[in-house]
Order: C-alpha cells, then sequence, then structure tokens
C-alpha cells in the first residue's frame, strides 16, 4: 500500500469513528468528561485524579509551577493542587494524558524517538502558548494551555499507526499536511471533544496564516511553534520560519517588546514545560 493509499485508508477509518485508541484513552475521556461535568466537586474531582497517577502528578506538578504557585507555598496533595490550578487546568491535564497514552503502544525505535520529540515540542508550545495568551493577546491562558496541549494530537495518533502502514512518514510536506494531518487530525479532535474554537486555532496553524501581534488563538499556537526551542520532528508546513529566523522574531507591546516579555516569563515557561514533561 502506498502512502496515499495508507492515508486514505486510516482517514476512511477516521470519518466512520473507528479511531484505534490504546484502552487507556477511553478510561481517560470518560475522567475528562466527568471533570466537565459543571456539577462535579472539587473532593469527586480530586479523586478522580488520584485513580490516574500519571494525572495526579502533573497536576500536582503545576499546581508548583511558577504560573500557579506566586506564593512559594508547596503543595504535596492531589486536593489542594485541583484546588489551586482549577477544572480548566485539569481538563487540559487529562488531555496532555491522553495524548501520551495515543503513542503508548509505539515500539519502534525512530517511532519513540518522534514520538518524544513531538511530545517536548507540544510541551514547548503550549508553556509558551499561555505566557503568549496571558502577556501579549490579551486571550485565556487556560484555553492557550489547552490548545497547545493538543494542536499536534493527529501527528500522535499517525505516529501511532505508522508501524502497520511502512512508508507512511515519508514523502511531500504537502501530502502529509493535506492527506494526514488535516483530514484525519479533524477526526482525532472531535473524537477528544476539543472546542470549536481550539479546532479552528489548530486548523490556523495548519494553513500557517498569522498575525504579529497575534490577535487570535491560532496566531498565539503559530507563533509558540515558530518560538519553541524543540521542533516537531514531523513535516514543516511549507513556509514555516526557521528556528535561526524565529529567534529574531520582535515587536512592541505596550510598554515592552516581545523579547522583554519572554525573557520575565522565562522561569514561568520553563517550570511549565518541565511540569508537562
Amino acid at each position: 500500500m502506498d502512502r496515499l493509499d495508507a492515508f486514505k485508508s486510516i482517514a476512511e477509518q477516521a470519518s466512520r469513528g473507528e479511531l484505534t485508541f490504546p484502552t487507556n484513552v477511553d478510561a481517560t475521556l470518560k475522567l475528562q468528561r466527568a471533570l466537565n461535568d459543571p456539577d462535579c466537586h472539587a473532593d469527586v474531582a480530586a479523586r478522580l485524579v488520584q485513580a490516574e497517577p500519571l494525572l495526579a502528578a502533573r497536576t500536582v506538578a503545576i499546581a508548583n509551577s511558577v504560573a500557579y504557585n506566586r506564593s512559594g507555598n508547596e503543595i504535596t496533595n492531589v486536593r489542594n493542587a485541583v484546588q489551586r490550578v482549577g477544572f480548566r487546568t485539569l481538563n487540559a491535564l487529562a488531555a496532555a494524558v491522553i495524548v501520551r497514552q495515543l503513542d503508548s503502544k509505539i515500539t519502534q525505535p525512530a517511532l519513540r524517538a518522534k514520538a518524544d520529540q513531538l511530545w517536548r515540542h507540544s510541551a514547548h508550545v503550549a508553556a509558551l502558548s499561555q505566557v503568549i495568551a496571558k502577556r501579549v493577546a490579551k486571550l485565556d491562558p487556560e484555553t492557550a494551555l489547552f490548545a497547545g496541549i493538543v494542536h499536534e494530537v493527529g501527528g500522535f495518533y499517525l505516529l501511532s499507526r505508522a508501524e502497520e502502514f511502512p512508508g507512511l512518514l515519508d514523502g511531500e510536506p504537502e501530502e502529509w499536511i493535506e492527506h494526514g494531518e488535516m483530514q484525519i487530525g479533524r477526526c482525532v479532535l472531535q473524537k477528544l471533544n476539543v472546542p470549536e474554537p481550539v479546532m479552528k486555532a489548530i486548523e490556523g496553524v495548519w494553513a500557517g496564516m498569522r498575525a504579529l501581534p497575534p490577535e487570535t488563538l491560532g496566531d498565539t499556537l503559530l507563533l509558540a511553534n515558530d518560538l519553541s526551542p524543540i521542533g516537531s520532528p514531523l513535516h514543516e508546513r511549507p513556509g514555516a520560519t526557521s528556528m535561526q529566523a524565529a529567534s529574531t522574531i520582535d515587536f512592541v507591546i505596550g510598554d515592552g517588546t516581545l523579547a522583554s516579555i519572554l525573557e520575565e516569563s522565562s522561569e514561568e515557561v520553563k517550570s511549565l514545560t518541565a511540569a508537562l514533561l
């Protein structure tokens, strides 16, 4: 089966809702739905989070990150961590667990290395997106954090299927984006119940169109992608900003500049990234 036929086969399955997920993803999706219930109490949320060790560890780590721990008082239990970060951040962290579960069955070393790099990239983009949304674009930082975490979920899904379809990751970037990322990525995002505004922002990343300074969530994601010190191991979109060119991106924001804001926020970005990893 050639590359385009493989994409077509996976896309047809995905469009019918036949997505091949590890069994633990379904359990985390149920947990995520419970957390999204407006009647879910903090104590119930804490018990649900504690039942998922990876989510529990990430929640405590995020609660103690510079972004959420302004007082410097360290938290050592899930219940207090849940109260500090809030349900919307919990939703983003549950999404992070789901994304990592997608690649859990990858055994081929080369694919495993790509999956690990893609997660490091996603963690950096998520942390940068939150800071850029809060300090530059004046958008909701929790939505930006969530969008950064899930923006490459289609890539994780395709990596998880690559062992079944040799050559899936070869070929031209345009093929990857059009037949892989866009068609299959939408189906995976829908399966994960990603809200429409976040879907549109991720589609904006696929299109590669943005404004500087960033005005929308899509602009914010693209800028964070360009500024990430870890690049995606998958195909770059046509016209993507090189790492070298990204280091020169700067513009005036109020009384400061992008460079000065990122420098001031460097510890916040660093601690958020580390907590996600």
